[in-house]
């Protein structure tokens, strides 16, 4: 089957568990104000790539893997390509590679769960902890991320949770609180990093001529999250 591929990254250490090879795939139908990867929305972007020529592309990383390492395919959203994403991992766990998925959980069909059935982890990013911000900033319900959780948690899937951390939009202790209060609802989440609102893609919207619509924001320092885990 053929993806749409945006980059792939042969080793990274920030995308799962140890060290992983990185799929990013093309095409999201979010516009998250924060988002790092504008490049990625455009479905008809990025170029054609056959899943078994993207796990032949993994298999040659996979001495540096190690215990904990894999493969990890995010976006853009990888939910969008789901079948080529079933395709890869089914291939990957045939070989021994543990498979991770990059997701905003905002869908959940048949071919998600397929792709689920195959998936070992899955770092789940939640934007927010109320449903009024997940609205206002992101134009989707909080309710369809607790729909995909409710479903991991069913299925015992590893789940990390992510949160972007933007100054004076979701740094206060009571948002962290908020955030730590609906994971403590779902043991399956092992753990929640807390990511710092960067501005290095700045120059992406720039070029690419759309507005960056949290340029207005500070940007936040790796100093001052690890400070708010302690609320979690």
């Amino acid at each position: 089957m053929i993806g749409r591929i945006h980059s792939f990254q042969s080793m990274g250490t920030v995308d799962g568990p140890g060290v992983r090879s990185v799929v990013f795939l093309q095409g999201c139908p979010l516009r998250c104000p924060y988002c790092h990867n504008p490049d990625t929305w455009d479905r008809n972007g990025g170029t054609d790539r056959e899943a078994k020529d993207i796990f032949e592309t993994v298999q040659r990383y996979k001495p540096y893997f190690g215990e904990n390492g894999g493969v990890t395919v995010s976006g853009g959203e990888p939910l969008l390509q789901a079948e080529f994403v079933t395709e890869l991992f089914t291939l990957c766990k045939a070989d021994g590679i543990s498979t991770a998925l990059d997701t905003s959980g905002i869908r959940l069909d048949e071919s998600v769960k397929k792709l689920l059935a195959v998936t070992d982890i899955v770092l789940l990013d939640i934007k927010f902890p109320d449903t009024e911000r997940y609205q206002k900033y992101i134009g989707v319900p909080l309710e369809n991320v607790k729909t995909f959780l409710d479903y991991l948690e069913i299925q015992h899937k590893r789940v990390i949770v992510r949160q972007v951390i933007t100054p004076t939009v979701n740094d206060a202790p009571q948002d962290i609180a908020a955030l730590g209060a609906l994971c403590a609802q779902y043991p399956c989440i092992e753990k929640i990093e807390l990511l710092p609102f960067l501005k290095l893609c700045a120059e992406k919207y720039d070029a690419m001529g759309i507005e960056f619509p949290f340029g207005k924001y500070e940007a936040a320092n790796a100093e001052q999250v690890a400070a708010l885990a302690k609320y979690l």
